[in-house]
């Protein structure tokens, strides 16, 4: 087995990445080909904490009306993202890892509420710790939420896992000669809007000197062999 560079880590996952080719909700599929790759970072001996949007069930900014405010809709994409969370918890289960849904939000009859002392021996276990609902308030993305447990945590890295294999000045798919960057600051990627996180997530990612890992989910073992020492995706620091 080769040396691992990261022990703990906090891995960023889109609501989208779970619907597969599908126009919404989840593909059981695609939800038990995402668990594979966690079990296997397990499997090596990495602690895994998972923060998982919801856009693909409902993403509240973007139902707020004049009959719906904010608040409501984004507390209805906070439990978006616990549906979400339990579908992934299900797929890991039925690997034989042991796991844990801890939610931002009290929802006691489905999962724990997040303590952080008791996510970090969650951790010491061996268990993947799936952190739900975001912050628990409005106003703040689930990208936010995933820099905020990771500091909590005390990971070493935060992954974001998206479809493409790195931070690029455009999106590649509508501009194939989009500049890749292998490495970029946090300021840079600010100041030019790439569009990685939000403002608030990099900033608490820089301020609490969190590195940040962006990579393509879908290359398959990318996430282990990154682990593992390869530089894959783009490093922000």
């Amino acid at each position: 087995m080769s040396a691992l560079r990261y022990k703990r880590i906090l891995l960023k996952l889109s609501g989208e990445a779970l619907m597969g080719d599908s126009a919404s909700g989840i593909d059981s599929e695609v939800v038990l080909r995402l668990a594979k790759e966690v079990k296997e970072l397990c499997d090596v001996g990495v602690e895994v904490g998972l923060v998982v949007g919801g856009g693909n069930i409902l993403r509240g900014s973007e139902i707020t009306s004049d009959t719906l405010n904010r608040v409501t809709s984004d507390q209805m994409g906070m439990l978006a993202t616990v549906i979400n969370a339990l579908a992934m918890q299900d797929s890991l289960e039925s690997l034989g890892q042991a796991v844990r849904v801890m939610s931002a939000l009290q929802i006691n009859q489905v999962c724990e509420s997040f303590k952080r002392r008791r996510a970090i021996r969650h951790f010491e276990k061996g268990r993947v710790v799936i952190f739900a609902a975001g912050t628990g308030n409005p106003f703040f993305t689930t990208d936010s939420a995933a820099s905020l447990r990771g500091v909590e945590v005390e990971a070493e890295i935060l992954i974001k896992a998206t479809k493409v294999d790195g931070i690029y000045s455009e999106d590649p798919v509508k501009n194939p000669e989009a500049k890749f960057y292998p490495r970029i600051s946090f300021d840079e990627a600010i100041d030019q809007r790439l569009n990685v996180m939000d403002a608030t997530a990099l900033v608490l990612c820089r301020d609490h000197k969190l590195p940040l890992r962006v990579v393509n989910i879908f290359d398959k073992g990318a996430i282990k062999r990154l682990v593992q020492g390869e530089d894959i995706g783009t490093l922000v620091e």
